[in-house]
């Protein structure tokens, strides 16, 4: 799975320049635009995937090469790390198609597989690139995906959309769980978490200027959280050895 791995790190980019493009239809921001949420983050947040796509073509060429083309842990990983950089790269034209309840089957499942390598390898010694590549992968998922999930509820108006606030609350407290879960599991992951109070504060950016029912009590709620992410991380930093 070792090539697998690298080859699908290199497709990511490809499908995120296409998608940009307009080569499988509106671009993420314009879908974004046409469904708003209390949980929608400040467009500058999404700028997170340059570093992102870099840093897991970097784990992409280094467990495909040298010595670490036989460590256990690396290859222990690699099917799931695959398959978590496939389900990143089929969700962008996917959501340009407004497929938003296969979307979040995807999302969801590339979370689940990021998560888990990044937690494997925040268990393990010597992994260090490919470490900070799968927690920031996985810590900006881990967000994004609730994101998702509340556009699919606006987009097909399953909850009311001129009051938002009281089931936006509830994903916010799915979200906040989530991380805080990932998180202690993980011993305090500063890349993860770097990853999630980045999203975390360009949502409170975004509602605090935004006109939506509810939107101050929204950014209260994500900075409240940011807040509460980085003190469990100090808190978990300092007890582990």
């Amino acid at each position: 799975m070792r090539i697998p791995v690298l080859l699908l790190a290199l497709a990511v980019p490809v499908v995120a320049w296409l998608s940009q493009t307009g080569a499988f239809g509106p671009d993420q921001g314009t879908i974004s635009d046409r469904y708003p949420t209390l949980l929608v983050a400040a467009g500058w947040a999404f700028s997170i995937w340059s570093p992102i796509f870099a840093l897991d073509i970097v784990h992409g060429v280094l467990q495909a090469t040298g010595r670490r083309r036989h460590d256990a842990v690396l290859g222990r990983i690699a099917p799931a790390t695959a398959a978590g950089f496939f389900l990143t790269a089929i969700w962008m034209p996917l959501f340009s198609q407004e497929l938003f309840w296969l979307c979040l089957v995807v999302i969801f499942g590339a979370l689940a597989c990021l998560a888990w390598s990044a937690l494997v390898l925040s268990r393990s010694r010597g992994h260090r690139w490919s470490w900070l590549a799968l927690s920031l992968h996985a810590g900006w998922l881990s967000l994004a995906a609730f994101l998702n999930l509340a556009q699919t509820i606006v987009a097909h108006e399953l909850l009311p959309t001129d009051s938002m606030l009281g089931w936006s609350t509830v994903l916010f407290a799915l979200a906040a769980a989530l991380l805080l879960g990932l998180n202690h599991a993980m011993r305090g992951n500063l890349a993860f978490v770097a990853a999630a109070l980045w999203g975390l504060v360009a949502v409170a950016v975004e509602q605090s200027g935004s006109a939506l029912a509810g939107a101050d009590a929204a950014a209260w709620i994500a900075a409240g959280i940011a807040v509460l992410l980085a003190a469990q991380t100090l808190w978990l930093r300092i007890r582990t050895p």
